[in-house]
């Protein structure tokens, strides 16, 4: 998968949400199994940062931000609307919607069914969830809807860059009204370690690799690194919900519920985006991918943050466990909805 292409998707990546799922059982399996050694990988931590799951994070994130060009943001120019667009869903509607939605749902709807003590670390799992946009699969998104490459690239570039200082202020923002306690010291350690120092290894490898091979060499290396980042998420989604099991296997509806939100939000901010981009008069090749990246999550950031921030065993992990387990065939789905509905966006648009 590279960023300037047009990658399809596997069959792994396809069924992404049955790997997650099976995840979930083998993790709980293993947790009442071995306990033992689940405590000790949750012991082997160093100022709030568990190391082996950092370690997987990093296997994670960084094969991924390999794919991304940031000489593209000079491309920006050419697609000004659709990025005004995607930029206003994913910075100003996003994460506030869901935390509105988290308050609505988890908050109050919801209490009486969650464990009480765990009601505001869902809540921050699900904003932790929506406060960064995809930076990874939105790719492959965008080409399933025949979308415009050189707008995916520079859109995903331009969020980068704007993840890198926006994420730690909104989130804290955003627990803050939620009245939840913000540990600063904690959530700018896991922006520099999850987010900066990743950044600069790939945009480092990444050079080296054009320098010495060109993008011959550049696809090699991702074509082999591709397995290597979902493996370390499976492997992640183990250890959480081998920590998670007792808890799920008291109340097994907490998936179910906090999926609720999460789904909502996808489609709320797919929808807006879509139409905000046909009343701008955004052609559909962009609108299309404006929708998917305007909808979809940084769900990496999100488990790594939330494991950072509130621990292995906390309701925040928990919630951002369950935006992997949704995300791909939510996806899926709002990509056969656009491509559906280009006939009827193409003719509004020449009404328009």
């Amino acid at each position: 998968m590279i960023a300037s292409g047009r990658p399809a998707i596997s069959t792994f990546e396809r069924y992404l949400s049955v790997w997650v799922a099976l995840c979930i059982v083998a993790g709980i399996a293993l947790g009442a199994a071995i306990p033992g050694a689940f405590a000790a990988i949750a012991a082997a931590e160093v100022a709030h940062v568990n190391l082996p799951v950092a370690l997987l994070i990093w296997l994670m994130i960084i094969p991924m931000l390999l794919k991304i060009d940031f000489g593209a943001l000079g491309q920006v120019r050419q697609h000004l609307r659709g990025v005004g667009v995607t930029l206003f869903i994913n910075w100003a509607v996003k994460p506030f919607s869901m935390a509105l939605l988290g308050t609505v749902f988890i908050g109050w709807l919801f209490r009486p069914l969650l464990p009480a003590g765990q009601i505001d670390s869902y809540i921050a799992g699900l904003i932790l969830l929506a406060a960064a946009p995809c930076t990874a699969m939105v790719f492959v998104w965008s080409n399933l809807c025949e979308g415009e490459p050189h707008y995916t690239l520079s859109q995903v570039a331009l969020n980068d860059v704007i993840m890198v200082f926006a994420f730690a202020p909104l989130v804290g923002l955003l627990l803050g009204v939620a009245s939840i306690t913000v540990p600063w010291n904690t959530l700018l350690l896991s922006v520099l370690l999850y987010i900066v120092v990743p950044v600069i290894i790939a945009q480092t490898v990444r050079h080296t690799q054009l320098c010495s091979g060109g993008q011959p060499a550049l696809d090699r290396l991702l074509k082999a690194l591709g397995p290597v980042s979902l493996v370390a998420l499976l492997a992640t989604l183990v250890l959480l919900f081998g920590f998670q099991g007792e808890a799920i296997l008291g109340q097994p509806l907490i998936i179910l519920l906090l999926a609720v939100p999460i789904l909502i939000q996808i489609y709320f901010n797919a929808g807006l985006a879509y139409w905000l981009s046909r009343r701008f008069g955004v052609a559909w090749c962009v609108a299309a991918p404006a929708a998917l990246i305007g909808a979809s999550n940084f769900f990496e950031l999100a488990v790594a943050a939330a494991i950072s921030l509130f621990g292995l065993q906390s309701g925040a992990a928990l919630a951002t466990v369950v935006g992997v387990l949704v995300e791909v065939p939510v996806m899926l789905s709002v990509v056969a909805i656009v491509k559906r509905t280009r006939g009827w966006y193409e003719r509004a648009a020449m009404v328009g």
